[in-house]
């Protein structure tokens, strides 16, 4: 099956084409914004907790959807969660020890751009975890998710999907856009290099990690706009609030689906 049409560079530098189609992509997020904060009192009022997990690969656009998303939330019970590299004393921890003060507490919303699934994939990928610790990460993620939605939190996992030479396309611009180079990192500059490594680390982490109290939901982010609209009107959708449009909140199946290993054959997940 075809990829998604590609996006905008990381500039958000529109063509003639894209820019004709701007006023409906700034109205249809107006609109999902508007939701978004409809959510939020509702998650107040009731004292719910929203933890929603984004990963994907470098320059996949994590950083634009969570922008988008919380953009016209309350500040004081919105948070972004992107932690660094872990420190010494981090280090020998159990493995999960340092995300758990960051999870959501009764009327808060969570965003995590990366998470505990770095060591599903960056880590191995880069030699910065060993097999015995991997192994023990997919052998007790499972159960640690579970507990977490036992005791009340929503949990969504959101996986933005490129292809090769889209990320290669967006990397380039970060080197050339003075406003995006805070981003480079080694990390960035070895992602091309490491391409299989990455594709045969996120498939095992699918095939490990997708389960029916935590499943994972692939973003195709091909087109940056398309992706941010369709992942929040999927968030939306799977959400109960007080004058929900439902109309708004339907998300195109072919940018957002539940992983499957049929999605990896037909090609629906770039390889």
């Amino acid at each position: 099956m075809a990829r998604s049409p590609k996006s905008d560079i990381d500039t958000d530098t529109e063509t003639p084409a894209a820019a004709s189609k701007a006023p409906s992509y700034a109205r249809a997020l107006r609109e999902l914004q508007i939701e978004l904060v409809k959510y939020q009192k509702h998650l107040i009022a009731h004292d719910e907790r929203l933890l929603v997990i984004l990963e994907g690969r470098d320059a996949a656009g994590k950083d634009g959807s969570i922008k988008h998303v919380v953009e016209h939330l309350s500040p004081r019970e919105t948070r972004v969660v992107a932690l660094g590299k872990p420190s010494d004393r981090e280090s020998t921890a159990w493995y999960f020890q340092r995300y758990v003060p960051h999870l959501p507490a009764a009327q808060e919303f969570v965003l995590f751009n990366r998470s505990w699934y770095n060591r599903a994939g960056v880590e191995p990928v880069m030699g910065f975890c060993d097999a015995a610790q991997y192994e023990e990460f997919l052998d007790t993620v499972p159960v640690f998710e579970q507990m977490l939605v036992r005791s009340g939190i929503r949990l969504f996992k959101y996986y933005l999907d490129i292809d090769r030479d889209e990320q290669r396309r967006r990397l380039q611009a970060r080197r050339t856009d003075p406003l995006k180079q805070w981003k480079l990192s080694p990390i960035d500059a070895a992602a091309q290099q490491h391409w299989k490594d990455y594709s045969r680390a996120r498939n095992i982490m699918f095939a490990r990690t997708h389960t029916l109290h935590a499943p994972w939901h692939v973003v195709r982010a091909g087109d940056k706009k398309q992706a941010r609209l369709n992942l929040i009107r999927h968030l939306l959708s799977h959400l109960d609030y007080h004058g929900k449009l439902v109309e708004k909140v339907r998300p195109d199946p072919q940018v957002v689906f539940a992983y499957s290993e049929e999605a990896l054959r037909s090609g629906m997940i770039a390889a």
